[in-house]
């Protein structure tokens, strides 16, 4: 049967600004054809789509548009689910009448899903309505990148100058003189408000006020480039008082967050929230352990001998769920075991199970920890300690001193994802980074390796940890961390960040 192509909008950059349609469509895709503005991680709700990337820059299109048209023909035609991403809406400026035209011609059924368009979301991130009732009553769209193919232009300008309130240009920054002379011509004032605004929704966006008048020369002494909205008109003025997200406590700084990229996002979501710029380079990535979970295998077939299991990450209450299932038990398996963990974080990490721990200390590290099972602990008392191939032994160690025998099993290996190495490298180089964070000392030991002990890179560079024992791993490198949470917790490192930089 033939398939449906669907053309979908992005949104305007921010990827959480897609419609819940949109995603719907991601996560049943077969094919994802996707533009250069649409964020990646929109391609995380088509975890099983093949990726076909056709973005566009000035003179520079890795697909042409008839090769587009014609790659979503055959997709269809081999009864694919195919989404066609477009940035903003397909149908502002986005060729999505050209491409459904090509659809309709062929005979493929088709489906326009509309998105967030850039002309209102970055005025609107910048403070900007494009209307409002004291000062504007009209407002227009317009291209400032008309087909080249055309023999005059279908801009009405005498029009757009006098009888429209407010006017928002797309793709027009290498057109500045040519957009700004035409309205200077047609008697738009040149004392008209007007603003750019740059990557408008993302952590990134930048903002550029000036007048229609100085509009060309301030965009090439700024040396703005694309992709930029440009508004004329006075709700420009508005933006005095209507600011609020680039207003935010963390706005402009740009911090790495270097957890496996399966945990960053809660990071990301937490500092995103505040303003902040968050680049994703995980400096580890978890691989199972060196004797291929022998020894935690042979641990969960004999579960019912623990008195107590012991986590000390979330990744290791995974690890250690992932092995029973293989195994082909379930939660049922623990029996009368009861379950202690090192924080609120793998407290959370258990639900999923139908779990909950009986002891989580107040503070969350090790020594807390073994301090809080001491009561509990004799010398008949066998535990089970599933974690990291390499841990701090302080908690087995003490446990033991106390009479128990404790069973330390890997369930999986944090090892420095070299894949990053590069990224990371560059950033670093190109002055990019405001501050590095830590969860672990593992994130911190990876780091080290990817410099190679040089840490001359990372001067002027901010050291947030998520703990004290994290930030010890620092001091042992020679990095003073300047950032250090209260509360060992995702939640508690991001609070404490936006209190020691926040502005």
């Amino acid at each position: 049967m033939t398939g449906t192509v669907y053309l979908v909008g992005a949104g305007p950059g921010n990827y959480k600004l897609l419609t819940l349609r949109g995603k719907e469509l991601l996560e049943r895709a077969d094919v994802v054809v996707y533009d250069r503005l649409a964020d990646k991680r929109l391609l995380s709700f088509a975890a099983n789509a093949e990726t076909i990337y056709a973005g566009k820059t000035a003179a520079c299109h890795i697909l042409r548009q008839e090769e587009i048209n014609a790659l979503l023909i055959a997709a269809a035609d081999a009864g694919k689910t195919v989404v066609r991403l477009k940035g903003g809406d397909p149908f502002v400026f986005g060729r999505g009448g050209e491409e459904a035209s090509a659809l309709a011609a062929a005979k493929i059924p088709f489906e326009i899903v509309p998105g967030v368009s850039s002309a209102i979301a970055a005025p609107a991130y910048a403070g900007i309505p494009v209307t409002d009732r004291r000062e504007a009553s009209s407002f227009a769209v317009i291209t400032g990148h008309e087909d080249p193919l055309k023999t005059t232009s279908s801009v009405h300008w005498d029009k757009l100058a006098g009888a429209v309130d407010t006017l928002i240009f797309l793709m027009g920054v290498h057109h500045l003189p040519h957009l700004t002379a035409r309205l200077l011509a047609c008697g738009k004032s040149p004392s008209t408000p007007a603003a750019f605004v740059r990557w408008g929704t993302r952590p990134n966006q930048e903002v550029l006020t000036t007048t229609l008048g100085t509009a060309a020369a301030d965009a090439a002494k700024a040396g703005l480039k694309p992709p930029a909205v440009f508004v004329v008109g006075s709700v420009v003025g508005l933006r005095r008082h209507l600011a609020w997200y680039d207003t935010k406590p963390l706005f402009g700084k740009r911090i790495v967050v270097t957890r496996t990229q399966a945990q960053a996002s809660a990071l990301t979501a937490a500092l995103e929230e505040m303003g902040a710029c968050c680049l994703e380079v995980p400096t580890i990535r978890l691989t199972p352990p060196a004797d291929a979970y022998a020894a935690l295998d042979t641990a969960i077939d004999t579960l019912p001998a623990y008195e107590w299991i012991v986590f000390t990450s979330a990744n290791g209450v995974h690890a250690f769920f992932d092995r029973l299932t293989a195994s082909g038990k379930d939660s049922r398996a623990l029996g009368q075991a009861k379950i202690a963990v090192i924080g609120s974080a793998t407290d959370a990490a258990l639900r999923p199970y139908g779990l909950r721990a009986d002891i989580i200390p107040k503070n969350y590290h090790a020594e807390e920890l073994a301090a809080a099972l001491a009561p509990h602990i004799s010398t008949t008392t066998r535990i089970l300690l599933p974690r990291a191939r390499k841990a701090r032994s302080v908690l087995p160690d003490t446990l033991r001193a106390l009479g128990a025998a404790v069973d330390v099993c890997e369930a999986y290996c944090a090892v420095p994802a070299e894949e990053n190495k590069a990224r990371l490298l560059q950033l670093l180089d190109d002055g990019a980074v405001d501050v590095i964070t830590f969860t672990s000392s593992s994130t911190v030991t990876s780091l080290m390796t990817f410099l190679g002990g040089d840490k001359s890179r990372l001067a002027g560079v901010i050291f947030a940890c998520i703990g004290p024992i994290t930030a010890q791993t620092c001091a042992e490198y020679g990095l003073a961390p300047r950032i250090i949470a209260d509360t060992y917790t995702i939640p508690g490192l991001a609070a404490k960040i936006n209190q020691e930089i926040g502005e």
